[in-house]
């Protein structure tokens, strides 16, 4: 669909987030760089992989297999998912194993969600 083809919806019928008022400077860079870690398709797959262990920790030997890349490119984006708060790590040996912060995962999905007054509406 190209962006001629998007349709218009109405500021009315807009969905508002659950944030009760704006951004602070220091929260909204915060969240940017979760988002932008994010912005990633290996991170987001990486996070996916690892949150759907459902609060288990993960080694990066088992999600290597998972891509056509080599075990430091992996390394990298887990550093950076990492560094963004979204992944702790424990090195074991030669391993790491990640989990997956879930507070931070609330955090940004409270962002991203509907208002409760919206999802009425709908």
């Amino acid at each position: 669909m190209s962006k001629q083809e998007l349709p218009l919806i109405a500021s009315a019928d807009c969905c508002t987030t659950t944030l009760s008022s704006p951004l602070d400077p220091e929260t909204a860079v915060d969240l940017a760089s979760a988002f932008k870690a994010l912005g990633d398709p290996i991170r987001l797959r990486l996070l996916s992989l690892i949150a759907a262990a459902g609060g288990e920790e993960v080694c990066v030997c088992e999600l290597t297999p998972a891509f056509e890349l080599t075990q430091p490119t992996i390394s990298h984006h887990l550093k950076v998912l990492r560094e963004a708060g979204l992944l702790t790590s424990q090195r074991r040996g030669t391993w790491v194993y990640y989990r997956v912060v879930p507070q931070a995962l609330q955090r940004l999905s409270d962002i991203l969600a509907p208002a409760a007054s919206t999802l009425s509406r709908a």
